[in-house]
């Protein structure tokens, strides 16, 4: 996910654990990696600007797995993370959100690196960030670091300059390159009546605002049933064991040529416990049932070909390959 502060109610914001988490990669010569986000795509914080990698925790995460998996997901990068600072950012909204900032230490060629999201990496130093159209808070992290930081030595030789782990996706054995696939968990909830449950997302939602979705989340360090039963938990208050849950189709998605693919497994619950509740309204505005020869309008595109995959008894379906 891309460095996006989210817009939180006062409460939120001054809770203990920031929501939003980002790396400040600095190299050897004293440069930063710097991130172009999008600027003509609805819905993006601070478009347009250079920004540093990250985004908000999910689930249970600590700051520091999500910012480790954020920058994995961005940039294809393990580094060794120490936290910085916290700053304050304001989203399109209005609203406040705060963000814990981690330091890290990488040398290496910033074209290299896979771009799922925004524009570009490139390195900078401090004084070049002055010329930049820049992200308010990163600016601000860049100006703290300078202000605490040792004065850069002179550039590494090549020899001297450590080997990182891989951040190119290595090839198989026919030559194309691996590329590793987002997991995402998705429930189907199906009443007697045969409607199933979809929930409205958040207008400020980074992915499909205001449009129909199943009960979704992505899958971290936890199996899948265990992911997907923590989401219908936190985010509906639903209860379901895992031996009341099926697969029921798989749809393997690719949004844009050169993107991340995305393996979309959906799982239906046979029985559950509660009734579905808005436990996480900064993502869903409400639940709903409906007939599934009669979506609402408008649905997540591979949510709609799931739902007409399973009518037809189909258990596999894909979008977006050419």
């Amino acid at each position: 996910m891309s460095t996006t502060p989210t817009d939180t109610t006062p409460t939120d914001t001054m809770s203990d654990e920031p929501r939003g988490t980002a790396a400040l990669l600095v190299n050897a010569r004293g440069q930063y990696l710097l991130h172009l986000r999008d600027a003509n795509k609805p819905h993006i914080y601070d478009p347009g600007t250079w920004s540093i990698p990250g985004g908000d925790r999910e689930g249970e995460e600590s700051s520091q797995q999500a910012v480790e998996r954020e920058l994995h997901e961005e940039t294809g990068l393990f580094v060794p993370l120490e936290p910085l600072t916290v700053v304050d950012a304001h989203g399109p909204g209005g609203g406040r959100s705060r963000i814990r900032v981690f330091l890290g230490s990488w040398d290496g060629d910033a074209d290299a690196l896979p771009c799922p999201e925004g524009i570009m990496f490139r390195w900078f130093d401090a004084a070049t960030t002055a010329w930049l159209t820049m992200c308010p808070w990163t600016s601000e992290v860049i100006a703290l670091h300078q202000a605490n930081a040792p004065a850069a030595g002179p550039a590494p030789t090549p020899a001297a300059v450590p080997s990182p782990r891989p951040v190119t996706p290595p090839e198989t054995a026919g030559g194309s390159p691996v590329r590793l696939n987002v997991l995402g968990v998705h429930l189907y909830l199906q009443r007697e009546d045969g409607r199933i449950l979809l929930g409205l997302r958040h207008p400020d939602a980074l992915f499909a605002p205001r449009t129909w979705h199943f009960l979704a989340g992505h899958c971290e360090q936890e199996s899948v049933l265990a992911c997907l039963i923590r989401e219908a938990r936190e985010e509906a208050g639903l209860t379901i064991a895992p031996e009341d849950l099926d697969l029921v189709h798989t749809v393997h998605v690719l949004h844009a040529a050169g993107g991340r693919p995305r393996l979309q497994l959906v799982f239906r619950a046979r029985v559950w416990t509660g009734s579905p509740e808005l436990r996480e309204p900064d993502k869903c505005l409400e639940w709903d049932w409906f007939d599934p020869e009669r979506l609402p309008e408008p649905v997540v595109p591979y949510a709609r070909t799931a739902i007409e995959g399973i009518g037809r008894g189909r258990a596999y379906s894909e979008t977006g390959w050419a």
